[in-house]
């Protein structure tokens, strides 16, 4: 219950960073700009001239953290994230660190990634052990994370392996019908080239009988027709030749 009814202090940032000392030295204009306007609620004036702060001196931590807190001031937790993630990179001091983990963390509840938030603050705790809220923050999120644990690999392995034996049985499936159409395939060019032999086979066998000539006679039938005119022609001739030798005129021994 007490946890519970403190839930709201994780919604609370530490304050935004001032514009002192050697950001003051090299005239960075924009900054105690944007801070003033971050004190007036003015969050989207402060986006603004914090990233034109960034922009300017971007190995500088002040003006990332700073917008990091303006954009999660506007509810856009995942964009604040990237420039906590950024202010990180170059922050060197203990305490530093400890505010960036400390508001890092809050956006991982606010998405609840609970695991990342327990995370967040544990670094946040390691720069300052003896922070309250940052301790306080620390106990719930793994409260949290407890209740609404992640999902466990061993179902993502299941449905990785179902997957894996789905793709498979459906590979098996096309091998299957794309052998069936190969079957297919095959046998109808088998039963073709069967047929082709047949028909091949048949004016092999045509080639050697006869071939007929126009009007249906074949060569053999036209030589014997021939051959019988012929004879047929030589007997007439043969009894035209003795009807002449009867006709003709004996002659005598002896002229008169």
């Amino acid at each position: 219950m007490k946890i519970e009814k403190k839930y709201l202090q994780v919604l609370l940032l530490f304050p935004i960073w001032g514009a002192g000392g050697l950001y003051a030295q090299e005239k960075d204009k924009a900054l105690p700009i944007a801070n003033e306007e971050y004190a007036q609620n003015k969050f989207v004036d402060a986006e603004a001239n914090y990233r034109i702060s960034q922009s300017k001196f971007s190995k500088r931590t002040v003006a990332p953290y700073n917008l990091g807190n303006a954009i999660y001031k506007q509810n856009q937790v995942s964009e604040a994230k990237l420039s906590y993630l950024r202010a990180l990179e170059n922050i060197k001091s203990r305490p530093q660190k400890h505010k960036a983990y400390h508001n890092l963390g809050n956006v991982f509840m606010k998405e609840k990634d609970y695991s990342q938030a327990v995370e967040a603050y544990k670094n946040a705790l390691r720069n300052k052990p003896s922070d309250e809220e940052t301790r306080y923050n620390f106990a719930l999120a793994k409260k949290m994370l407890k209740e609404n644990p992640p999902k466990d690999d061993k179902d993502k392995d299941k449905k990785d392996k179902d997957k894996d034996k789905k793709d498979q049985d459906k590979k098996d499936q096309d091998k299957k019908d794309q052998d069936k159409k190969d079957d297919k395939g095959k046998d109808k060019k088998d039963d073709k080239g069967d047929q082709d032999k047949k028909d091949q086979d048949k004016k092999d066998d045509k080639g050697d009988q006869p071939k007929p000539k126009p009007g249906g006679i074949s060569k053999q039938r036209l030589e014997n027709l021939l051959d019988a005119v012929n004879n047929e022609e030589k007997k007439i001739q043969d009894k035209v030749n003795a009807n002449k030798v009867k006709g003709k005129p004996v002659k005598t021994e002896k002229d008169w």
